[in-house]
């Protein structure tokens, strides 16, 4: 939503202002300079980044109107679902935890959790965890590098994709001026022509320049910023399954290790301790 005010704001802005000055709005519409600064665009970002990248930058366009992935009721579910696995494990022992690990679908723990559940990544990211304790797997400082290393992996996925538009953005300046160059030689090679033509084309070549500028800074490089600031939040999530797995590692009460969970949470998703301690008291006989 804040995605498409801030586009018309900024399309409403720019253009309302040159209209009200008296601009002609037909001389902004010039589709070859769009194709030599867009078309120049994305030739130079499918040559500077891999095809994964390019992929992956094309399925996180939807998050620009989505916005962030997880709300503050995912955070009371997720921390719920903590409270009953670190139950259970602190009541049957870690192997108990086995049945639901091992086959998360089908999971009579999990199936109390469904936006959890239908989460790919972070069932696979929990799953993977919690099975290194039931295969015995002790050591907490140990696995807390290794999930720095997981998380510091995809992170670093997540930021080629802002960073690789980014780049593009920073890049169509130069190639608005490309296009302004290549209308003032096609302008040259007309000099001849009345003073109204040679108006219109070397109008229609500055719309070049005008265009590179306005979408980089209008809307690719925003664009940019706002994917990275998603990815920063989304991870979030993931922060939060790791505190609360490794303070149960070094043996805490579930109450207490989901309170670390909480704790890494921002302030606008981090439900509060009331709110929390509610949602536990609701929640039926662990599986």
């Amino acid at each position: 939503m804040l995605f498409i005010i801030g586009f018309i704001v900024v399309v409403a802005s720019v253009i309302g202002g040159y209209a009200g000055a008296g601009g002609h709005l037909e001389v902004l519409w010039q589709p070859l300079e769009f194709l030599i600064i867009f078309g120049g665009g994305i030739g130079a970002f499918i040559i500077s980044n891999p095809m994964n990248v390019v992929k992956a930058t094309g399925k996180s366009m939807p998050l620009l109107i989505k916005g962030e992935k997880y709300k503050k009721d995912h955070y009371v579910e997720l921390l719920t679902l903590l409270y009953s696995v670190f139950k259970l494990a602190k009541s049957k022992g870690d192997l108990a935890l086995e049945q639901h690990v091992e086959n998360p679908n089908e999971s009579t723990l999990f199936a109390n959790f469904p936006k959890f559940q239908s989460d790919h990544h972070a069932v696979e990211f929990m799953c993977d965890y919690l099975r290194m304790l039931t295969l015995g797997t002790s050591n907490a400082f140990e696995v807390e590098a290794l999930m720095d290393a997981e998380l510091d992996i995809h992170h670093a996925e997540d930021a080629a994709v802002s960073d690789a538009m980014a780049v593009l953005g920073d890049g169509l300046p130069a190639l608005g001026i490309v296009a302004a160059v290549l209308g003032v030689i096609h302008t040259m090679g007309s000099i001849t022509e009345p003073p109204e033509i040679l108006g219109h084309l070397i109008g229609a070549a500055l719309v070049g320049t005008f265009s590179g500028i306005l979408f980089s800074y209008g809307f690719v490089s925003p664009m940019a910023q706002s994917l990275g600031k998603t990815f920063q939040s989304d991870s979030q999530y993931f922060a939060c399954m790791r505190a609360g797995i490794l303070a149960h590692m070094q043996g805490y009460a579930p109450q207490v290790s989901i309170e670390f969970s909480r704790k890494v949470l921002g302030s606008n998703v981090r439900p509060t301790f009331a709110e929390l301690e509610e949602a536990v008291n609701e929640i039926g006989s662990v599986a």
